[in-house]
Order: C-alpha cells, then sequence, then structure tokens
C-alpha cells in the first residue's frame, strides 16, 4: 500500500489569497476543511499537491512557500497525479475521494507571474472528504483503490 506523509495543511480565509500552514486542521464530511474558503458542498472539497513537486519547482528557483499553489495539504511520497478519479485516501479517521486531477490555472496566477509556470494545474488534484476528522502535519496517508 503507497503510504505518504503530510507536510503542510494550508486554509485560506478569503478566495484569491495564498493559503497558509495551520499544521492541523478539521475536515468535515461532505464539505473541506473548516475555515478554509473553497470548503463547500461541491466536487474539489480538498486540494493535495506532492511535496517532491513543490522541492523541484523551488529548485528552480521559485520562492514559494508551502500553500502558495492554493493547496490545502501537501503530501511527501504520493504522486497524486498518477492515481486515477475515484482513489481513496485514509489519514488517521480522514477518508478522502480523489474527483478531479489538475485545474485550470485562472488567469495565470500570482505563482505563474512570478516565475512564469504553476504546478497546480498539472500536479494538483482535488477530493471529497467522505469522513471528517482532523488531519495534522506528520501524518502518514494511506493510498487504496475504490472498493
Amino acid at each position: 500500500m503507497q503510504k505518504g506523509i503530510v507536510k503542510a495543511v494550508c486554509i485560506s480565509e478569503n478566495k484569491g489569497t495564498a493559503k497558509t500552514d495551520r499544521q492541523e486542521a478539521l475536515l468535515i464530511e461532505n464539505f473541506g476543511l473548516q475555515d478554509d474558503a473553497h470548503a463547500g458542498n461541491w466536487h474539489r472539497q480538498v486540494s493535495l499537491l506532492s511535496y517532491e513537486e513543490v522541492e523541484a519547482f523551488r529548485k528552480r528557483g521559485a520562492d514559494v512557500a508551502d500553500g502558495a499553489f492554493g493547496e490545502n495539504l501537501l503530501v511527501s511520497g504520493i504522486d497524486f497525479k498518477r492515481l486515477p478519479i475515484g482513489t481513496l485516501l485514509n489519514c488517521q479517521e480522514v477518508e478522502l475521494e480523489i474527483t478531479q486531477i489538475g485545474k485550470k490555472c485562472h488567469s495565470e496566477c500570482e505563482i505563474f507571474h512570478q516565475v512564469g509556470d504553476c504546478i497546480m494545474p498539472r500536479e494538483g488534484v482535488f477530493a471529497v472528504v467522505k469522513k471528517g476528522g482532523k488531519i495534522k502535519t506528520g501524518d502518514e496517508m494511506y493510498v487504496r483503490e475504490k472498493v
């Protein structure tokens, strides 16, 4: 079973602003992260990004903080873009289901203007919260196929 480690848990209180690492959050079933501006009853409740992809981006000269790409969960050890829609992710008591891979970068985001590229459209995935609970930095996340 594929396993990763949560490196950051990020929230933004307002849409259109960068997310900041809170190190832990409550995920609410069928809603998303408590206090996150993008939470709601839709298919993109939680955004996830591979820590390794962000590190590779930083090595190209980008000075980006955790959450800068709009990701809620930054996870080391899982290549999210290779997982099919419907994949289940477990972290503590939380269960997520991947619903979308990548997204169009809206009007070339702030990161794109700084560095000339943005990885969220290629590397990021979105999920719904099937079962809620707390997630914090350092927690293990497991990948399992949808039954």
